[in-house]
């Protein structure tokens, strides 16, 4: 049995959307700012896309902005607010377990002269809103804060930080980045009084490079492309049409199956829990989003794991797929919570999608339970 559970990481892209995208790349591929058919067939995918994607997020069609994914979403929201308010104290608050594309982004402005402060967590992965109340000045530019832990599930307390924020501050700005969220849970930027929201299409069944910043009217961003002023200046660069369409189309079919799919996740990650409850010495971290599920093995390396359980057909990660890579890196999230540096070793992630089953979940927690005592017989010799 094959098992895909690194969803976190990226998904598989939905079926009806990739025929959407391929007929667009091979048909509708006109320029949408084109003065001619082609193009104005091109310019309705964008606004349709646009229409979708707004009524999701319940918000205007024109506080959508297209952008090659959730990287890019997350810098334009810090980089772009801190180069538009110029007059503003240059002070942003983050917190300690970010993804590389805002806690970066904040330690490259923080060397252009802005002073950042970071919300520690407690061992769920939670901030802690008191601390946010302390950090906060009438003067503060933005806070920063991930709807959904990409590790960890831990959820944070978006709609209370949120008040906090504009009882403190009102003219700060709030940017969530949703990229693990969007999709699962629900969300509302207006309600949770949220500015600046980023989303990544490659997480909900969509194509890689696409993705949105949802920005409130109102909000002063610089951009950080320029050229042909597409999207009222904001996003220079003719769009991706296909990718556009086949994002709103695996969003729009997210969105009407939500709470069943959310129902799918609680059973699939009780199950897997239950059955590696006969196994000692493995703990979960967080885990408030039920579809990412972390966990700490006693004894066995991450990486020994991870390919003992790619030899049985299951791919997950040894922690997050964009830091992954780096060598010697040791997850900021879990120490941030209160693992060591050798517990943060033996941790994997196992990510959820739609398409899972119960039936893979009992495969991999068999797999695990066998493999875990095995490894551990040999590292004991």
């Amino acid at each position: 049995m094959e098992c895909y559970l690194d969803n976190s990481a990226t998904t598989a892209v939905d079926e009806e959307a990739a025929a959407k995208i391929e007929k667009l790349m091979t048909e509708g591929y006109g320029n949408p700012s084109s003065l001619h058919n082609i193009g104005f067939e091109a310019e309705r995918e964008l606004d349709a896309a646009r229409k979708d994607l707004a009524k999701i997020l319940k918000c205007r069609e024109r506080e959508i902005v297209f952008t090659s994914g959730g990287s890019e979403s997350n810098n334009q929201a810090l980089t772009g607010s801190f180069l538009a308010n110029t007059r503003r104290e240059k002070h942003i608050i983050t917190t300690a377990i970010e993804h590389p594309s805002v806690s970066e982004p904040a330690e490259f402005l923080k060397s252009r002269g802005c002073r950042v402060d970071y919300l520690g967590v407690d061992k769920n992965g939670h901030i802690d809103p008191e601390e946010l109340k302390d950090l906060l000045t009438p003067d503060t530019l933005l806070v920063s804060i991930m709807h959904v832990n990409n590790e960890t599930g831990a959820v944070q307390p978006i709609k209370e930080a949120g008040k906090i924020i504009k009882e403190i501050s009102p003219g700060c700005l709030f940017h969530v980045d949703d990229v693990q969220g969007f999709g699962k849970l629900r969300l509302i930027p207006k309600e949770a009084g949220v500015d600046l929201l980023s989303v990544s299409a490659h997480k909900l069944h969509g194509p890689k490079g696409t993705g949105i910043l949802y920005v409130r009217t109102g909000v002063r961003l610089s951009p950080l492309i320029f050229g042909g002023g597409q999207q009222s200046g904001m996003r220079s660069g003719t769009e991706n049409v296909p990718g556009i369409a086949g994002m709103a189309l695996s969003a729009k079919k997210l969105y009407q199956n939500i709470d069943e799919n959310y129902g799918k996740y609680r059973r699939m990650r009780d199950l897997f829990l239950k059955g590696i409850g006969e196994t000692e010495g493995i703990s979960v971290n967080g885990g408030d989003a039920p579809y990412i599920i972390s966990l700490t093995v006693n004894g066995v390396r991450s990486e020994v794991l991870l390919h003992a359980l790619e030899q049985n057909g299951i791919y997950v990660s040894a922690g997050s797929a964009c830091s992954s890579n780096k060598k010697n890196s040791v997850s900021k999230t879990l120490t941030a919570m209160g693992l060591s540096e050798k517990e943060a070793g033996s941790t994997i992630r196992i990510s959820l999608s739609c398409k899972n089953t119960e039936e893979e979940m009992e495969y991999t927690a068999g797999v695990i339970n066998k493999e875990v005592k095995n490894l551990r017989r040999f590292v004991r010799r």
